[in-house]
């Protein structure tokens, strides 16, 4: 599957919820390595162990899932030479501990998961391992029976810790009047007292500190520092003697490093499992049946991320028609039906149960390609369409029979006949390939195609009329529309502009173009540009019969145009002769054409910055234009400007 697929359905935050229930780094680590596979038997086995541990978790099963604590360091140093401590040991021993439990404990579910529990089954026992460590290490500290020599060497610690309190006892009952307190410091490890500064003298010793105040000093007794000798000589031995002990132990977990990684490796993908399991269970997700010929049949599928409670959507492609055509209102959940297909489909294929009803079914693609939204740059300088047709282009260059392509708002953003037309040979192309489609789109040529078009199927998203609320409900076999005039009708707009518009559409429809619009009735109603009603007799005289269509046409220079014939657009250079024969620039050619030909595509007013815009900018070209400029300042000498010929 490519990136752009995955970025636009929104996978990366499959990712990040899946990777929310992980406790454990290497469980982490499993999710955050989640992709959708094209391997039919793996997906199969994957839903199947995903089903099964959302069963054990809906029963109320709590599975020990070891502790991974100080694992993940603790298994990277083993074999490096690093002499572990104490505390890794602890570790150690309740990561042993917990693998032991898990295996018993799903050695006990063998019935309920069998493929689940099979992965216990294959995790090494290490109790020697356990017992060793046991033995030498107890609550973070190494015991004295770890070694003979560390039992001899501790016992001559003691004794020499009791001589060297009993001398100290003795110094503080017999110089107490000489101290500031009657108690006995350590400094760098060594035993003081504290001897008022001007008692100096009388105690033998080294002064190894002083206080703040400068009226106390903590001296070392001469008496004690023999003893003092000793008992660091036996504690360097003691330290000595517990890292013999450590290193024996770290070279026996060497040992055991490979059953070990597997141990942990086995615990990561449980958490994994578990928590797949547990996004399941929150949203209600369950297995589906799997198939290869690309038939998708979903019953009330939802989608996972929804901020409010989504409609049910049921839907199917790919077994009687391997193209779905969606119509209906803006914001009446068209787009949302394409993300929530494609993402279910992504889910499905990463061994994740979707939230959809029993009797569910989706189809295993090689890939998935995508063009949702607007991916409009500024800095790209792309337009909309620009936008639209470079991902086209894209899935157009991977595109094969075992693809599911999502196309949203097809045709938007160029000129609606040129649109349609590419719109409907990139379907075909698509459906030659032996894709499987889903596409939206508001234009009735679209629509139709799909009607008459055998594999090409209509749907439409159910919509309101009382409330012009859309029930975003998709409804398999009709097409819908954008129910402009309904919502117009509801909002207010006069009855007698909402028939005129159905009459236009009507007339546009049946592809006759703008010329052919039916003009009002004499004697009708015509609102002028203020919005003021005016009899349309009192308003204009008799019109000969070749410009009566000018009534309703204004036009003006720097107009975009469609030329049916042509099926291009092009740009009013000179406005109609008594003829009706305008000029038209069409890609830099100015070519004249009857206006009876030509339909209004887009006003000069929406175009062009300012009533006073310099128009040569559009029909001169950059060379014509300095040559102009340069004509204005001063006269040049062989400087001229050559227009092109009107055909």
């Amino acid at each position: 599957m490519r990136e752009h697929a995955l970025s636009k359905l929104d996978y990366n935050r499959v990712i990040e919820t899946v990777s929310g229930y992980t406790v454990t780094y290497l469980g982490l680590r499993h999710a955050g390595e989640l992709r959708p596979s094209s391997d039919a038997a793996v997906i199969m086995r994957k839903l199947q162990e995903t089903e099964e541990t959302r069963g054990l978790l809906a029963k109320g099963a709590h599975p020990p899932l070891p502790s991974m604590e100080g694992m993940e360091t603790l298994l990277q140093l083993l074999g490096t030479g690093y002499v572990l401590t104490e505390t890794d040991f602890g570790f150690l021993a309740q990561f042993i501990r917990s693998c032991a439990q898990l295996r018993q404990y799903m050695a006990s579910k063998r019935g309920e998961a069998p493929d689940v529990s099979a992965y216990a089954a294959s995790m090494h026992d290490l109790k020697p391992l356990l017992e060793a460590i046991e033995q030498c290490v107890d609550r973070g500290r190494i015991v004295d029976a770890a070694s003979a020599e560390l039992h001899k060497t501790r016992k001559k610690i003691r004794v020499a810790e009791e001589r060297l309190q009993k001398k100290l006892d003795g110094l503080l009952s017999r110089l107490s009047d000489i101290l500031q307190e009657r108690l006995v410091s350590q400094r760098n490890g060594r035993y003081v007292l504290p001897v008022k500064k001007e008692y100096r003298r009388r105690l033998a010793g080294t002064v190894l500190d002083e206080s703040s105040s400068g009226q106390t000093v903590f001296v070392e007794p001469a008496e004690v520092a023999p003893l003092q000798y000793e008992l660091s000589a036996l504690r360097t031995e003691e330290a000595r003697e517990e890292t013999q002990v450590l290193a024996q132990l770290t070279g026996l977990a060497e040992s055991y490093a490979y059953e070990l990684s597997v141990n942990a490796d086995t615990v990561g993908f449980y958490d994994f499992l578990l928590a797949k399991a547990k996004w399941a269970l929150a949203i209600g997700g369950a297995s589906v049946r799997l198939n290869e010929q690309g038939k998708i049949r979903l019953k009330e599928a939802r989608h996972p991320f929804l901020s409010v409670p989504p409609v049910p959507l049921n839907v199917e492609v790919g077994s009687e028609f391997r193209a779905l055509l969606i119509t209906g209102p803006n914001t009446g959940g068209k787009t949302v039906a394409l993300k929530t297909i494609g993402l279910l489909t992504l889910m499905a294929q990463s061994g994740l149960l979707v939230p959809a009803a029993e009797g569910s079914e989706l189809a295993v693609f090689r890939s998935v390609e995508v063009d949702i939204g607007d991916d409009q740059s500024l800095d790209a300088s792309l337009s909309t369409f620009s936008s639209h047709l470079r991902n086209v282009i894209d899935i157009l260059a991977h595109a094969g029979s075992s693809t599911l392509v999502l196309l949203d708002e097809l045709a938007t953003g160029t000129d609606p006949g040129e649109g349609v037309g590419l719109s409907i040979a990139v379907l075909e192309e698509l459906y030659r390939r032996g894709c499987v489609m889903m596409a939206t789109t508001h234009f009735n040529e679209i629509k139709e195609y799909a009607r008459v078009t055998l594999g090409f199927r209509n749907a439409r998203m159910a919509f309101d009329e009382e409330t012009l609320s859309p029930l975003y409900r998709l409804d398999m076999g009709e097409a819908g529309n954008s129910y402009a005039f309904v919502i117009a009708r509801k909002l207010g707009i006069s009855e007698a502009i909402v028939k005129r518009a159905g009459t236009i559409a009507e007339s546009l429809k049946a592809g006759r173009g703008t010329a052919a619009i039916p003009a009002l009735a004499n004697g009708g109603d015509h609102p002028d540009r203020a919005g003021n009603s005016k009899r349309a007799s009192d308003t204009h005289k008799k019109k000969p019969a070749d410009t009566e269509q000018q009534l309703h046409i204004n036009w003006e220079i720097g107009d975009v145009v469609f030329i049916p014939h042509l099926r291009k657009s092009g740009v009013v250079y000179r406005l109609a002769d008594e003829r009706g024969n305008m000029v038209v620039q069409v890609q830099k050619e100015k070519l004249t054409i009857n206006h009876r030909r030509i339909r209004k595509y887009i006003d000069k007013k929406h175009l062009y910055p300012g009533e006073d815009y310099d128009m040569d900018i559009v029909f001169e070209s950059v060379e014509n234009r300095k040559k102009r400029h340069e004509m204005g300042k001063r006269h040049v000498e062989g400087l001229t400007i050559e227009k092109p010929q009107e055909e």
